[in-house]
Order: C-alpha cells, then structure tokens, then sequence
C-alpha cells in the first residue's frame, strides 16, 4: 500500500528539484547541491532559495490542494468529472477575493473573503442542484457549470470596475499565475492538515463512496460528514484561489488518473492526490516558465491545455 505513495514522493522531489533548476537560466546540478548545502554564490543563493524555491513549493502546495479538493468532491458526487473549478467553488472563491482586493482589503481578509465566496458557491449550487427533490449527479453538475458561468459574468463585472493600474495584476492572478504567490508555508501549512483531518475518515469516505444510503445503514452519521467535507473542500480551494489564482482541471485529471493505479482507496488515494497534484503543477509551472522564454505563461494556461480534451473525453466516456 505504501509503494504507490513512496514512488509519487520520489517523482515530486524530482520535479522539485527539475523547477528549481530550469528558467530563463539553468542552474546546475552542482550549484544546486552547494546552495541547498549552505555554499554557493550570492547570486545563485538568491536566485534558488528566494525566488524559485518559493514559487516552486507555492505550485506544489497549490496543486496538492485543488487534487484533495476534487477528490472530495468526486467521493462525496460519486461522479469523476466533479471538482472546485467545474463546479464554480473556484469561481466563488475568485470572486470574493477580487472583491476583497478591489476594496484594498489585507491578505488575511482576502483569504477570508475566498472562503466565503467557495462557501456561497458551495451553498448555491448543492442547493438550486436539490430543488424540490433530491439532486442527481448530472443535475448537480450541469448546475454547477451554469453557476460557474455566472460567476465569470460577476468577475468579468469586478474587473470593469478596476482601476487601470491594478488590472494586469488581477487578469495574470485570474489566469492562474504562480509568479504572484506570497509566502508557500500558508498553503502548505493548510495542504498537512487538510490531510492530517481526512485520514481518521478514510474508512467513512470509502462507505460514502458506495452511496450515502448504503453509508447511513452502516452506521456512518451521514450528513455531518457530508458538511464537514463541503467545509474542507471549500477552505482547501480558497487557500489555493489566494495562494495562485484561478487554476483549473487539477482536481478534475488528477484523482480520477490515480484510481486507475492506486484504486479508490481514499486513505491511499487523498495523500497520493496531493503528491500527484503538486507533482503537476509545479511541471506545469515549470513549462509555463520555460517555454516562451524569458517572458512567462500563466500556468493555469497549461493546466486548462491539458484539462479541456481530458474533460470531454471523460463526458464522452460516461455519455453523459
């Protein structure tokens, strides 16, 4: 069982270091070891340890949280193609956080304003996808895209009431841009005990992934987990709307990927989403940043490349 998770550990430490090194120069190997050994030039010191060291751990934090989200999600759906950004929460979040900058508000309010912009849109569309009667798995999804849609209506609306000097900071956020993340150890800090929280409930989600009636006749108190689920995935992808922006499809490609390797145990399968995810992201951000250079992509860019065609052909596949 540990296998799995030994060799993501082992690839994510690899795309750690493969980040650190490439960019607009390479650093060597040997640079490399002397930095992370204490030695080094000035310039290489500055050059690993405070910007792309940072930026590296920002994408892998980012991409752990937006995988453990959609994995989340997809368990408690028991639908692969549900995740944050399909279903609006990321839009939700984007939207409060934009309303927070907009009105110069600090950091920490920003954050607080994306968690409760996911928790309205969480709210929004469990609701309008339950109706009068109980809500379906096609339902809840086609909800979620319209809502999503009215969401990018509402941000479209924000940005036409930016201040010149403030939009082309907003519109790279809004892209999904790691070049503008803060500190990582928040969103890392987050990713742990987000992980640290859903362990102890492994077995509980394993049930609820059979279906909740099933889980309530087995004795899992049905409905408190649901909400504490919905609590957690929305912190977890307002922490990572805040920390890089908008960025879609992680939640979506990754968890659904791993079942095909390391099945649906979700004490296995949450960790490994957030080994996977980060492993994603910070590759892609490392693309995003090389590809074009010296000018730079934003990563969302390269997440939405890859994540569009493995959408449709998971809607495809499930003829939905």
């Amino acid at each position: 069982m540990g296998r799995p998770l030994v060799l993501l550990a082992l690839l994510c430490l690899a795309a750690v270091l493969a980040s650190v090194s490439v960019g607009s120069s390479t650093v060597s190997v040997g640079s490399l070891v002397s930095v992370l050994t204490g030695n080094g030039s000035e310039l290489e010191r500055t050059l690993i340890l405070e910007l792309r060291l940072p930026r590296t751990l920002s994408a892998l934090a980012t991409g752990g949280l937006l995988a453990v989200a959609g994995a989340l999600m997809q368990v408690l759906l028991r639908n692969p193609l549900a995740d944050p950004y399909v279903l609006g929460l990321s839009g939700g979040a984007a939207a409060g956080a934009l309303l927070a900058m907009l009105a110069g508000l600090a950091s920490v309010l920003v954050s607080g304003a994306a968690f409760a912009g996911a928790m309205v849109a969480t709210l929004l569309v469990f609701g309008l996808a339950h109706g009068r009667g109980s809500w379906t798995a096609s339902r809840l999804l086609l909800t979620g895209v319209v809502m999503a849609a009215g969401w990018g209506a509402l941000i479209t609306l924000l940005l036409a009431l930016t201040p010149t000097h403030k939009l082309p900071g907003m519109l790279y956020w809004l892209m999904g841009d790691i070049a503008y993340a803060g500190s990582p150890w928040p969103a890392l800090a987050v990713l742990v005990l987000a992980l640290l929280l859903v362990q102890p409930l492994g077995r509980s989600l394993n049930v609820l992934a059979r279906g909740s009636l099933q889980a309530a006749a087995l004795g899992v108190n049905v409905r408190p987990l649901e909400w504490a689920i919905y609590l957690l995935a929305s912190l977890i992808t307002a922490t990572a709307v805040t920390t890089a922006g908008s960025i879609g499809f992680v939640g979506l490609i990754v968890p659904h990927m791993l079942r095909f390797v390391v099945g649906n145990d979700q004490r296995l399968l949450l960790p490994a989403s957030a080994l996977a995810g980060g492993t994603l992201l910070v590759l892609a951000d490392a693309l995003a940043r090389t590809v074009i250079a010296p000018e730079q992509l934003p990563v969302g860019v390269i997440t939405a490349l890859i994540g569009v065609p493995v959408f449709l052909y998971l809607l495809n596949r499930r003829g939905a």
